[in-house]
C-alpha cells in the first residue's frame, strides 16, 4: 500500500492531505524520514506522524464516551476521583482525545492510536467541536450572538468566529474549532451570560445520538473514516 493512502485509511489525515504530511518531511517509516507519498509499506514497518505511532488501520481502536459530570478526562488521578478511562473495559491501553472539566458533562473519545487523537486535537486541522451550554442571565440576545460569531477578546487573545446559536431564552449551542482551556466557558462569560452548565454534544460529525451518561461505543469503520476527513 502506498504511504499516503496507508495514513488516510488509518485516519491521519485525507488523501490529499496526507501527500502533503509527507512531502513537509512529517512522516518516518521504520526511524527513516520519508518524503514520496507514493512509498510502499506493508503495515509490519513502525510508522509515525511528528513523532507519533501511526497504527494501521484494522489495528485502530476509538470509543465514544458520554462523559458524566464528576469523572475526570484522564487515564489515571492521584485524587483517586473516577476516570473517563475507567468507563470503558478495555485490555488495551486507552487515553482520552482531549479534555472537558470534572463538571462538563458529554461526548469525549477514548482511543489507543496517537496519530488520530493528535489530528482530532491539534488547532491546525480545526476539526469543529458543538456545545450546548446552558447559561446564566438569560435570554441571550441576538447582540450577544453576533458577538460570538464575530469571536470576542480574551485574556489569550482574539476567539476565531464560531458557530452560534440560540436553543432557549438561556441555552446556546456553540461551535468552535480552537480548543483553548476552558474556551467556551470563557467567551460565554465575555459577553454576559456565565456558563451554569454544559454539555459537548459533537466533534466533527460523531455527535452523542443513542449514547446514556456513562455509556461508550466502539465507533463503526464508517464514522472513523468520516472523522479522518473532518475539518482541513
Amino acid at each position: 500500500m502506498r504511504l499516503a493512502k496507508f495514513l488516510a485509511a488509518a485516519g491521519v489525515a485525507s488523501r490529499r492531505a496526507a501527500e502533503d504530511i509527507v512531502r513537509a518531511g512529517r512522516v518516518a517509516v521504520a526511524g527513516d524520514v520519508v518524503t514520496d507519498p507514493a512509498r510502499e509499506v506493508t503495515g509490519d514497518e513502525p510508522v509515525a506522524v511528528d513523532g507519533a505511532a501511526v497504527r494501521p488501520p484494522e489495528d485502530r481502536v476509538v470509543y465514544a464516551v458520554n462523559k458524566p459530570a464528576g469523572v475526570v478526562s484522564t487515564a489515571s488521578d492521584p485524587q483517586r476521583r473516577p476516570t473517563i478511562v475507567s468507563l470503558v473495559p478495555s485490555a488495551r491501553r486507552l487515553y482520552p482525545v482531549g479534555r472537558l472539566d470534572i463538571d462538563t458533562t458529554g461526548l469525549i473519545l477514548l482511543t489507543d492510536d496517537g496519530a488520530l487523537a493528535h489530528r482530532l486535537t491539534h488547532p491546525s486541522f480545526e476539526v469543529p467541536r458543538t456545545y450546548r451550554a446552558t447559561v446564566a442571565r438569560p435570554p441571550v440576545g441576538d447582540p450577544e450572538l453576533r458577538a460570538l460569531r464575530r469571536g470576542v477578546e480574551l485574556e489569550d487573545g482574539h476567539t476565531a468566529p464560531a458557530r452560534a446559536r440560540r436553543l432557549a431564552p438561556d441555552v446556546i449551542e456553540l461551535t468552535i474549532h480552537e480548543g483553548r482551556k476552558r474556551q467556551v466557558k470563557r467567551m460565554c462569560e465575555a459577553v454576559g451570560h456565565p456558563v451554569r452548565h454544559l454539555e459537548r454534544v459533537a466533534i466533527g460529525p460523531l455527535t452523542l445520538a443513542g449514547l446514556a451518561p456513562g455509556a461508550h461505543r466502539r465507533l463503526t469503520p464508517a464514522e472513523l473514516d468520516a472523522l479522518s476527513r473532518a475539518g482541513r
